[in-house]
This record gives structure tokens, C-alpha cells and sequence, in this order.
């Protein structure tokens, strides 16, 4: 059996020894942008890992954000994770200093996505805590705070890939229709994919969050330094007290609103799927509900189609609905909103790539559908057909159940251990990232 050093003192490693049975790890959780509200899916996902991790470690959450300082937000985040430190990196975040803070960045040769998230001060603080062996892991949350991370670091490092950043591009640059969007989305694309076949190498460990996702960085990176942690939910807060036989005819879309991917998906379902469900069952509606809808999303409304925008919580949307549709077109990693209803009861009805990566079978605990006919025809049976809906909602809430966050937290902390256990990953600096952290220490 093999020992581990945490915190300067030697822990046993081995088969049967999981960091839940160790002392109390020391995690650094690097996160780009504000973690609350938990308004998206990347940032639910963050949430409930941090909050089940730190129930049985000491986990130290980095959060920072763009912007001038924002002191209700830093209180807020301390009153959940007290040992939370946040960093207000100024950076631009109207949309004409976006722009222009773009175009001073377009000569580095790195993806837009990564180079804005990239702050000095960050590194600089990264780089000084690995210096004075303060964690005992690292985890990277996206690939976008990734600069920040130094080279020839001490501290093991985990990249978690919510998606696989260069397919999620490449999906946008392909499916979009504005000319100058869709070169600049194809730039992007381009870029991501040169730097996301480096960046995964450099870390000791990636965690994806599907088998689908492992597959496609295995051509990045050796297989075995890939761990798969999956997407969960919080099945408590969402199962219904009671459940409806014959719910109201509302079909709903959750998603974040400001997201090309859904403003995509919400006005493919509009144009080509909805009339026809209209015109099968006529006192359909149609719910849109998510954080920041764009003007396009906006012009959508109409007499039978309602732009909710945010609310405080899905949970009553949800348990209003009798059906959910996920008719995504564009994306990557996996959708935590299909298990969110599946637990919720309901129907789900979604593309392929909606449900990409997901442990769910067509026909019994979801639908699936890409065609527009298809999908049509599958939301109106599941409005029209009590009993066929009943055996769908019923399969969701069994595979949901199995996916809650307190056991998808365990194969974390799997991930974690192999990670503190195993040989370090070492790599030079390219231009302007940050070199051994020992040089930035003082």
C-alpha cells in the first residue's frame, strides 16, 4: 500500500481506501464568474458538488468575477461556503468593452472564451497558495479558468469539462445563421480545438461528465486520465407532493435564456414543432422560462406562447406541466433540466443531442425525437394519452432517483483520489501563462 502526503502528513493509499475514509482533504475549487444565483446548469452542477464535498472536507472556493466589486455577492457566497474567497478582476462586461476587450485579445491566438476569463490576480494567487502547499487538490471548474492554473505546479490539479468546449463550439459555428456571428463562431471553434487538445493534457486528471464527452477527449489525452463523474439532481427538492392525472395542456422549455443553444432550440420548436401541436390539441401552451431572454426570444410571445423569463424557482413551472421538451440542436456536456423534470414526474421529450450523454432509453424514461413531425407527434400523444404518459413519468422519476447528488458527489471524490494519488503531470509554460509558482510566491 502506497501513502499520500495531505496537507504535509501521510495518509494510506490504496484499493480500499476512498477519500471518504481519509481526514478531511484540502480542496481548492477555482471557479470563473459569480457561483450565485445557481441560475444555470454549469452552476448547479458546481453547487451541489461544493456543497456535498464540503460536508466531509475542507473545501475552499475561488470565485472570481468581472465587473467593480460586489460586496452583497461576496457576503452571500460566504454565508454558504464560509470558506469562500472572491476576487473582483474588473474585467469588461458591457457589451461594447466586450467587444473591444475581444479585438485587444484576438492576436493572442487563444479562444475568446478562455483569454476573458484570465485575470493576473488570479494567478498570481493560484500560483502563491501552490508555492506554500496549501491544498491538496485542485479543481479547475471549466475549461475557461484553466490560464489561470500555473505549469510545474505542486498541487495535483483536476480540469472538470462540463462540455467538451471545442464540439460545443463547432455545433454554434455550424448551426448559426448570421454571417458575421457565424464567423466569428468559426474562429472560435478553431481556436478552442487547438487549445483544448493542450490544455486537457496538462492537468493530471479530467473529469467529464459523460462517457459520450471521455470518448471525445480520448483522442486529447489517454483514457485513463479521464474519470466520468455524471450529472445529478436534487431529487428531494424537486419530487411532487402530488401528481396530476390530467395535468393542463402546458408544454415547457427550462433553460437560460441568453444561451445560443436554447435561443436556437426555443425558436426551432417554435417555427417548425408547435404549429402543428396547436393545431392537434388547440388549447396547448407553450412556456418558455429561464433567466435573460434575448429579443429574439422575447418575439416569440404570443396568444399561445408565453416568454416567462426568470423566476425564483422552475419547481412550480415544473409541476404545473405536462410535458417538458428539450429540442436542442447545438450544445455539449449533458442537461441537468431532463433530470430535473424527470424527478419532477414528468414527460420529456427531447433531440438526441438534448439528451446526449445521459443514462436514459427511448421509450421508457424519455422521448426522443429530431425529426419536427416526430417530435410533434410525440408531445401530442403524451398530452393526449394519460396512461402512456403515466409510464414514462413513472420510468423518469426511478432513473432519477438513482442520480442524486449525494452519490454523484462519491465518484467525485473517487476522481479526486486517483488524482492526489498518482504521478504529477508536469508541462512548460507557453507565452504569458504564469511559470513555476515558486517565482510568483513572494
Amino acid at each position: 500500500m502506497r501513502s499520500v502526503r495531505l496537507s504535509g502528513k501521510k495518509f494510506p493509499s490504496g484499493p480500499g481506501t476512498s477519500l471518504a475514509q481519509l481526514a478531511p482533504v484540502q480542496i481548492l475549487w477555482l471557479k470563473a464568474g459569480k457561483l450565485l444565483p445557481v441560475d444555470t446548469g454549469g452552476k448547479i452542477r458546481s453547487f451541489h458538488l461544493l456543497r456535498e464535498l464540503s460536508r466531509r472536507h475542507e473545501v475552499t472556493l475561488l470565485s472570481y468575477y468581472g465587473g467593480a466589486p460586489d460586496l452583497e455577492y461576496e457576503r452571500a457566497l460566504v454565508e454558504v461556503f464560509p470558506r469562500a474567497v472572491a476576487v473582483s478582476t474588473r474585467a469588461a462586461e458591457s457589451p461594447a468593452s466586450m467587444a473591444f476587450d475581444y479585438a485587444r485579445k484576438l492576436p493572442s491566438g487563444r479562444p475568446y472564451a478562455v483569454a476573458k476569463f484570465t485575470a493576473r490576480p488570479v494567478r498570481r494567487l493560484v500560483a502563491r497558495w501552490d508555492a506554500e502547499r496549501r491544498f491538496d487538490a485542485l479543481v479547475c471548474d471549466f475549461l475557461a479558468a484553466s490560464l489561470n492554473v500555473p505549469r510545474g505546479r505542486r498541487t495535483p490539479a483536476v480540469l472538470f469539462q462540463h462540455n467538451v468546449e471545442s464540439i460545443l463550439w463547432r455545433r454554434q459555428a455550424d448551426a448559426e445563421r448570421h454571417p458575421i456571428k457565424r464567423l466569428v463562431f468559426g474562429i472560435e471553434a478553431s481556436r478552442m480545438a487547438r487549445y483544448e487538445r493542450d490544455a486537457v493534457r496538462r492537468f493530471d486528471r479530467v473529469i467529464a461528465v459523460s462517457e459520450a464527452d471521455r470518448q471525445a477527449m480520448g483522442g486529447m489525452v489517454s483514457p485513463d486520465r479521464i474519470s466520468v463523474v455524471p450529472t445529478g439532481v436534487d431529487a428531494e427538492a424537486f419530487r411532487p407532493m402530488v401528481r396530476s392525472a390530467s395535468p393542463a395542456p402546458i408544454v415547457l422549455f427550462l433553460g437560460s435564456m441568453d444561451w445560443e443553444a436554447n435561443i436556437d432550440g426555443v425558436q426551432y420548436f417554435v417555427d417548425a414543432v408547435w404549429p402543428a401541436i396547436r393545431t392537434a390539441v388547440p388549447g396547448a401552451r407553450f412556456q418558455i422560462v429561464g433567466r435573460n431572454p434575448s429579443a429574439a426570444v422575447r418575439r416569440l410571445a404570443s396568444a399561445d406562447v408565453e416568454v416567462v423569463g426568470t423566476v425564483p424557482s422552475v419547481v412550480e413551472y415544473l409541476h404545473q406541466a405536462a410535458a417538458v421538451v428539450v429540442p436542442l440542436r447545438i450544445g455539449g456536456g449533458t442537461r441537468l433540466k431532463i433530470y430535473e423534470a424527470m424527478a419532477a414526474g414528468k414527460a420529456v421529450i427531447s433531440t438526441t443531442i438534448g439528451a446526449e450523454g445521459l443514462d436514459c432509453r427511448d421509450g421508457r424514461d424519455i422521448l426522443i425525437a429530431d425529426a419536427p413531425g416526430l417530435f410533434a407527434e410525440r408531445v401530442v400523444r403524451v398530452l393526449q394519452d394519460p396512461a402512456w404518459r403515466r409510464s414514462i413519468e413513472d420510468a423518469a422519476i426511478e432513473l432519477a432517483s438513482r442520480y442524486d447528488w449525494s452519490a454523484v458527489a462519491r465518484v467525485f471524490e473517487a476522481a479526486l483520489e486517483h488524482t492526489i494519488a498518482a504521478p504529477p503531470v508536469r508541462g512548460a509554460a507557453e507565452p504569458g501563462e504564469e511559470q513555476a509558482p515558486q517565482a510568483l510566491a513572494q
